[in-house]
């Protein structure tokens, strides 16, 4: 379809095929932890961080095995790094990360009472904690109206269309321009599986992607 031809992109409705597109195959790490029963604020920011650069098939069972251990700041605080990086086993770099959620969590209990600070700006002031990282936690953990983007959501988004930025700090920017509030934490949960099912980095569905219709396909070459 030319880009002529196409319809004008309609949030409601790509996100209602959204929903529909990804609820067979498994959901971004940090929505399943919440759906377990791992949703507070500082298991949702040590999942986050443990998630920097490890798939999610990793991320899951390293974050489960870490909060059989210590689910709380005065927990974790109480462990060593050493402890730490051995937990955190199969993530990518364990040893700057056990440093950096130990670091964290004595800082929460020692400068904070043991309560999480709840803004952006709260959490960056910890070391390993930037904007997409903060607003994964905040999204999750407290539905706080915020955009994680990662790989996914800055591709696809970038793919459809509805921006044209070079980073994923700019594309949360111009996001928060054109993308309904309504959506801002959801997005993250949605593109993320899409991003590895559907609209792929290479070669994307798009013959079977219920959004074609109104994607520009920018940047597209080849698929399937």
């Amino acid at each position: 379809m030319s880009a002529a031809a196409k319809q004008p992109f309609d949030f409601d409705e790509a996100f209602h095929h959204l929903r529909e597109a990804v609820a067979g195959v498994p959901k971004a790490a940090m929505f399943e932890m919440r759906d377990r029963g791992y949703g507070s604020l500082f298991e949702q920011l040590v999942s986050s961080l443990i998630s920097a650069r490890t798939r999610d098939e990793t991320t899951m069972p390293v974050s489960l095995r870490l909060f059989e251990v210590a689910r709380t700041p005065e927990q974790m605080a109480a462990l060593d790094e050493e402890t730490i990086t051995r937990l955190l086993f199969g993530a990518t770099f364990p040893e700057p990360k056990a440093r950096d959620i130990l670091a964290l969590s004595r800082r929460i209990v020692e400068e904070h009472g043991g309560a999480v600070p709840d803004t952006p700006e709260g959490l960056m002031a910890f070391r390993g904690v930037g904007p997409k990282i903060a607003a994964l936690a905040l999204g999750v953990a407290l539905n706080r109206p915020l955009i994680a983007v990662d790989v996914h959501v800055h591709r696809i988004t970038n793919r459809w269309g509805i921006v044209a930025t070079s980073t994923p700090e700019r594309t949360q920017a111009a996001l928060e321009k054109v993308l309904p509030e309504r959506y801002w934490v959801e997005i993250n949960e949605r593109l993320v599986p899409f991003g590895k099912h559907v609209c792929t980095g290479e070669r994307p569905r798009c013959s079977t992607c219920p959004l074609v219709s109104m994607c520009q396909q920018v940047g597209v070459t080849t698929h399937r």
